[in-house]
């Protein structure tokens, strides 16, 4: 426990120098791609992160450690005035961990807030995005369920998609144990959890029951065979590249899985009406840029209101860095207040 502390202080400490120090320790320079210029913590970050083994050399249990110990050291503390407690929801053959944020100013009249993961469908747990949802939590004034979802490849494509939706439902119509409007819930995630907020959203559709009050998509996943531009123009960002993509995806689908599945690829549906009100988010450094651009778009063509926000100095994950990059901390507590402009109903289309 000492050691991990004093590694999290050293890397806070580090990333704390003025950034011409930290540009110069990452072999200097500015990174400029895109139109955009990568933040400079997350410029040392990427060449410290060239020093060390890829994921794609691991096997998916190695990448989780590497993971946790990456969101241990950069990862923000807990959020003040937020309850925090462990739950355990109903499965289908299992009881699936859970975990409950509550805001000591939460909100009556706002919906309960499920949550999903980023990590690939591959790797991640309730830690990942666990100052997140506090500050989700705090911010939004809503109670906020964390789901620990199956991964893979151990368990693959659909069982953490299930997982989630079945959390959904569960917290959904047994929304007044959390303080809560009954009947009432938002679905929302980042990265392969945005894949499965997509989804489950347009899964309701077609089971004929209710909408979320609002999708949160942070950097998603919605087209897992995407040929975008910025697959290239990004496939060697961090901490997500083109290689690591194709690795979670390997993982994560089955041989007889097809990528145009609106299951795997939700931007294929060929509806997107009557969904969710979104708030779609994406980081400019980042490969799956150009596809959360294009979900958010789509949604709106279909008549679906749609706020779209691009952080152009961040790359993917950053809900995980909040300790240690300040614009990430920043762009987290402004998503957040995006949600709860959601749930007051002030989510209007505008154009990304």
């Amino acid at each position: 426990m000492a050691d991990a502390s004093a590694r999290r202080w050293f890397a806070r400490t580090l990333l704390s120098l003025p950034a011409p120090i930290l540009r110069l320790m990452a072999g200097g320079g500015v990174v400029y791609k895109g139109g955009r210029t990568l933040d400079p913590r997350f410029q040392f970050l990427a060449a410290a992160g060239k020093r060390q083994p890829p994921l794609t050399a691991m096997t998916p249990a190695e990448a989780r450690r590497a993971t946790a110990a990456a969101v241990a050291q950069l990862g923000g503390r807990a959020e003040p005035g937020v309850q925090v407690e462990s739950l355990a929801v109903p499965g289908a053959d299992r009881q699936i961990p859970a975990r409950v944020y509550r805001p000591g100013r939460q909100d009556p009249e706002a919906p309960v807030i499920v949550y999903a993961h980023f990590g690939g469908g591959v790797i991640g747990d309730l830690d990942t995005c666990h100052a997140f949802c506090g500050v989700l939590a705090k911010v939004a004034r809503a109670p906020v369920v964390s789901v620990e979802y199956r991964l893979a490849p151990e368990h693959r494509f659909p069982a953490g998609l299930d997982d989630v939706l079945s959390v959904y439902r569960y917290v959904r119509d047994d929304a007044a144990r959390f303080g809560a409007p009954a009947g009432r819930a938002v679905i929302g995630g980042d990265s392969m959890g945005g894949n499965f907020a997509a989804v489950i959203c347009q899964d309701l559709k077609a089971a004929g029951e209710p909408q979320p009050d609002l999708q949160l998509l942070i950097y998603p996943c919605v087209d897992v065979a995407s040929e975008t531009a910025s697959m290239t123009t990004y496939a060697e960002a961090y901490p997500l590249d083109r290689a690591t993509m194709d690795w979670f995806m390997g993982h994560y689908m089955g041989p007889q899985d097809d990528p145009a599945d609106p299951r795997l690829s939700p931007i294929r549906s060929p509806d997107l009406s009557g969904l969710a009100p979104a708030v779609v988010v994406t980081a400019g450094f980042d490969p799956l840029l150009d596809q959360g651009e294009a979900y958010a778009k789509a949604l709106q063509a279909a008549g679906v209101p749609a706020v779209y926000r691009c952080y152009d100095s961040l790359a993917h994950g950053f809900t995980a860095f909040t300790g240690a990059i300040p614009c990430a901390d920043v762009a987290c507590r402004e998503i957040a207040g995006l949600v709860r402009e959601g749930l007051e109903g002030r989510i209007a289309e505008c154009a990304p």
